[in-house]
């Protein structure tokens, strides 16, 4: 992949990706905190401590700037299943993104809705909670939350902006909606109640 990437000028992967090049580096944004991407290694680096990042997050934003091809929003959501692959793995999915925030949360939606707030989250009208993120440059992830009652369960819905797909493959779009409900199930518990 980074010999794919250096076939390219970093000024069009900047463009297509939304990613700030600095002439050296790329920086780009992830839920709060900025990574850097050096060129012509290609090594995605912590801005905070400048060490390289894990292998799984490295191969996530690289696929991000190797993929981007600059399709701006479609502004309507999708479900993880309804992206290509997605319906194979949706099972897997729900399983470490969206079932461990709903035992995280349980029906307290209004500290949900504090949490996403806490974490960049914009109010969306869906659910009982519904909350859009920009986790990158170019991809938007959404987190509708619905309540449970005496026949129904709390239920949560990862959902992604239709044109996600364009940027970053199944498993990488994964990766980020684990991200977001984990980083919610965080600012949930540091909340208390």
């Amino acid at each position: 992949m980074r010999d794919e990437l250096r076939e390219q000028p970093p000024e069009e992967l900047a463009a297509r990706s939304g990613a700030r090049w600095n002439g050296d580096c790329f920086e780009v944004p992830l839920l709060g905190k900025t990574y850097r991407i050096t060129h012509p290694e290609y090594v995605v680096r912590s801005s905070a401590d400048g060490e390289p990042c894990p292998e799984e997050l490295q191969a996530m934003l690289l696929d991000y700037l190797k993929l981007a091809d600059g399709t701006p929003p479609a502004g309507h959501w999708v479900s993880y299943r309804e992206l290509p692959h997605g319906q194979f793995y949706y099972h897997a999915f729900q399983g470490y993104a969206e079932r461990p925030l709903v035992q995280a949360v349980g029906n307290d939606v209004d500290r949900l809705a504090q949490a996403a707030r806490s974490a960049g989250g914009q109010e969306i009208d869906y659910g009982d909670c519904g909350y859009a993120f920009d986790v990158l440059p170019r991809v938007k992830v959404a987190l509708v939350y619905w309540k449970g009652d005496e026949e129904f369960p709390p239920t949560a819905s990862v959902l992604f902006d239709a044109s996600a797909e364009r940027y970053l493959p199944v498993d990488g779009l994964a990766q980020l909606g684990r991200m977001v409900t984990s980083r919610l199930a965080k600012e949930f518990r540091s909340l208390g109640g």
